[in-house]
């Protein structure tokens, strides 16, 4: 009886140490692809409710990767209709978002913390700009939109961003047909062009990560990361702010960092 009781409690050690090794596994993994899984879980769920627009009139694309003479862009989602190109950019972030249609970043506010991050709709604009290019319309035929998720509380003033529930409300409310061609050959020129090859698209990533570091080093020596001009201390309307010395040639801004 004595060794069964042993035995049973040696097999309950070695459970629960499986399981704690198995937890610690699945921390670590969050913590460092934290991102790319936020990231991919709000396309999803964009994904997830494109679906739901009428096939006959919209068609989706997900996930699309072209490359220009500018470099590549990936562009999370493309809905091809009648009533215009739409162009969406998700950012699957809590917590409250501030900006606007011009200030180069945006901040996301979690609790007493809050970080910078870029402006989606200039992002999306190079995205346009390329499909423009590849599929040779007029850039009037394409509406860029901002998704953002629905747990985040949205204080931005522009245009056309939107929270995940009513992203397809927002494109069905453009009822005028400004596209008079084949969506079919549209579709299959995007899809001609699609990068599938994962070394490109991880080349990609990392450009970005690279570019990202080497604005945000130039933003420490105080210069302008578009122009190379000196960033000066300003006074706003809402405060003070960093903005670039050669304005009004060159509109970039930065927030004091706290």
């Amino acid at each position: 009886m004595k060794e069964l009781v042993n035995e049973l409690m040696n097999g309950i050690f070695y459970d629960h140490i499986i399981f704690l090794i198995f937890f610690i596994i699945i921390v670590v993994l969050s913590v460092v692809f934290y991102r790319k899984i936020v990231g991919v879980t709000g396309e999803f769920w964009v994904r997830v409710e494109l679906r739901k627009l009428p096939k006959n009139r919209y068609f989706v694309l997900n996930d699309i990767m072209v490359k220009t003479e500018n470099g590549t862009h990936q562009i999370d989602h493309i809905v091809i209709s009648k009533y215009g190109i739409f162009v969406i950019e998700t950012k699957n972030y809590d917590g409250l978002i501030v900006g606007d249609e011009y200030k180069d970043k945006w901040i996301q506010y979690l609790g007493k913390n809050k970080y910078y991050f870029k402006n989606p709709i200039h992002q999306n604009y190079g995205h346009i700009k390329a499909l423009k290019e590849i599929l040779q319309l007029d850039e009037s035929k394409f509406i860029s939109i901002v998704c953002l998720s629905n747990r985040a509380n949205v204080k931005v003033k522009a245009q056309n961003v939107t929270q995940v529930d009513f992203i397809d409300d927002l494109i069905k409310s453009y009822k005028t047909e400004i596209l008079n061609v084949d969506l079919n050959e549209l579709i299959s020129k995007i899809e001609q062009e699609n990068i599938l090859d994962k070394d490109i698209r991880r080349n990609h990533v990392k450009n970005i990560k690279n570019t990202i570091k080497e604005n945000e080093r130039k933003e420490d020596e105080m210069v302008c990361p578009k122009c190379g001009g000196k960033m000066v201390e300003r006074q706003g309307k809402y405060g003070k702010f960093i903005g670039c010395s050669n304005y009004p040639k060159c509109k970039y801004t930065m927030n004091i960092k706290d």
